[in-house]
């Protein structure tokens, strides 16, 4: 791939998704876009990349682009300290906010759910909540830009190595292990699963379609991609969706978005309200 074209392509990665690909990160992108070189039947990176641009067929190659560039890393329960904070402080404030309610109804956003270990985490604990015997329904909206992680998420199926990170008693009550032996698989229950939905969205796009009464957003390990007035873009109008004394929590490494929305106040290094 020539000079021009490791820019132009590295352009239209942070036009679309907003990740930045200076020149050392040259080898690490080549090496992830071989991936479609051999699905396409290529000779080389620079015969995808001459196709992908100089092509008729842009518009369909372009989410298989963003497919291979995208991180997706996730495990369930990760960065615990958060779960013990929607369980321990979220949902009892923001129950009281709610006052007379019969029962609560939360809104939960997972905004970069990639494979949905974080959205159903949020179920299971959730979950565990109603079990207790809190007066509690919510509805959890899992979105990606990464088609193929959808597709994993919305089945809810993974290798049975996943649940080295999950209690054994939320293990046994909350997943169905394969009845084959040869196959090392589990499936989240159905039961957690109706509560979970999932859709496809660009953290970059100028709008979501999601709904103005959110009342908790997970948007983790993302944010660190950007550069800074994509950053601000990005939580302002995340911060749009969440209704008043709604929370927004962020990675470990991006507690700094406090200073990048006045409005947002700090109540934990990595958690916030509006």
């Amino acid at each position: 791939m020539s000079d021009a074209r490791f820019r132009a392509l590295s352009q239209l990665i942070e036009a679309q998704v907003g990740i930045k690909m200076p020149a050392g990160k040259r080898f690490m992108l080549e090496g992830r876009l071989l991936k479609r070189v051999r699905a396409l039947g290529l000779a080389s990176v620079s015969a995808y990349v001459d196709a992908l641009f100089d092509g008729h067929q842009f518009e369909d190659e372009l989410i298989h682009l963003i497919d291979v560039v995208t991180t997706n890393k996730t495990d369930f329960f990760r960065e615990p300290a958060h779960f013990d904070f929607l369980r321990q402080t979220a949902v009892p404030e923001l129950m009281k906010l709610r006052g007379s309610e019969r029962v609560c109804s939360f809104k939960i956003w997972s905004a970069a759910a990639s494979m949905g270990m974080e959205a159903y985490t949020i179920a299971i604990v959730l979950d565990e909540m109603v079990r207790s015997g809190l007066r509690i329904d919510y509805r959890i909206l899992g979105t990606d830009i990464s088609n193929p992680v959808l597709r994993i998420a919305s089945k809810g199926i993974y290798d049975i190595e996943v649940l080295t990170q999950v209690p054994d008693q939320l293990a046994k009550r909350y997943f169905l292990r394969s009845r084959d032996p040869a196959r090392a698989e589990c499936r989240v229950v159905p039961e957690l699963r109706r509560h979970v939905n999932f859709q496809r969205m660009n953290l970059m796009d100028s709008t979501y379609p999601v709904d103005r009464d959110v009342d908790i957003i997970f948007c983790r390990n993302v944010l660190i991609y950007f550069d800074k007035p994509t950053q601000r873009k990005v939580v302002s109008r995340l911060c749009s969706h969440l209704r008043p004394g709604g929370f927004l929590m962020v990675g470990h490494s991006e507690s700094m978005v406090h200073s990048l929305v006045p409005d947002l106040k700090q109540v934990r290094p990595t958690i916030f309200t509006v």
